[in-house]
């Protein structure tokens, strides 16, 4: 295989982004990894930087008194993880649990320290490389979600990635407090 005399030949993929030769990647320009997952017949991403692994959904163990979007928690390689029912903590009802259904583990820092915490999803689908000039501001309504939880979309196709802020979507100190609001 040889490569072409001219780069500007080779056809790009609509999502790549690729520097000139010699070019320095600027912060505009700089790239991140975004893991792709399926919830509720709906595309979203989160920051690869964020994700620790994919597991097979597990046998959980129920945590009484738990806020409603806790659907237990794991035993990872010795650590107590709790596991998050992301369809309830996007008020849009229980998760239904069949054989491509997982739990993305994943690292949240808050103010005060990191929690490893695990989101229950339909699907795992596909690593993405996204420039930040691709990130598009989300619409002021008809959102499935809450606009805090929406860091932007990203296009691929003709369908919309909803780009997550983790910090928010799985803000600890928030999901304790709506549990805490349950029980009163």
């Amino acid at each position: 295989m040889s490569l072409p005399d001219n780069p500007a030949s080779v056809p790009q993929h609509p999502m790549a982004v690729i520097p000139a030769a010699g070019a320095a990647v600027t912060e505009p320009d700089a790239s991140r990894q975004y893991l792709t997952f399926e919830l509720n017949a709906r595309r979203y991403a989160l920051d690869g930087l964020c994700v620790r692994e994919i597991i097979e959904y597990p046998q959980l163990t129920r945590v009484p008194m738990a806020a409603s979007c806790i659907h237990g928690v794991i035993n990872l390689r010795g650590a107590v993880v709790p596991v998050i029912d992301l369809s309830l903590r996007f008020d849009q009802g229980p998760s239904r649990i069949d054989k491509r259904s997982c739990i993305i583990i994943v690292e949240v820092v808050d103010e005060e320290d990191a929690q490893v915490l695990g989101i229950i999803v339909d699907a795992v689908s596909e690593v993405l490389e996204v420039a930040a000039t691709q990130i598009r501001p989300s619409p002021a309504f008809g959102n499935p979600i809450r606009s805090d939880f929406i860091h932007g979309m990203v296009r691929q196709g003709d369908d919309f990635i909803v780009l997550l802020t983790i910090e928010h979507t799985l803000a600890v100190a928030e999901i304790v407090a709506s549990g805490s609001r349950t029980r009163t």
